[in-house]
């Protein structure tokens, strides 16, 4: 039982990590935009100004729309907890030759 108990906080535990962080792309205010490593006040407005004309659907349609933002980029920012519709950036898979 008490193995039980360890697990179940163990458990409660990565996942409150795994949330703490997150700032959503579709929901974050000015402020919580500006927080996250890698963007500062002019990208946080070109967020803000694309996010006016509609939420965005998926990290493509947020790099599709958001000037300057391309994979690498993006993946830099999910690492640094930015999420898309509650999703990390996934990079595309490579062509194979």
């Amino acid at each position: 039982m008490r193995l039980h108990h360890l697990l179940t906080g163990a458990l409660a535990s990565l996942l409150a990590v795994a949330g703490y962080g997150a700032t959503e792309a579709n929901q974050a205010t000015e402020a919580e935009l500006d927080s996250v490593k890698g963007l500062g006040p002019a990208s946080t407005a070109r967020i803000l100004q694309a996010r006016e004309q509609a939420p965005f659907k998926d990290w493509a349609d947020f790099m599709r729309r958001v000037k300057g933002f391309k994979p690498a980029t993006a993946a830099r920012l999910s690492e640094a907890g930015l999420t898309v519709n509650g999703e990390a950036f996934e990079p595309p898979a490579k062509a194979k030759p």
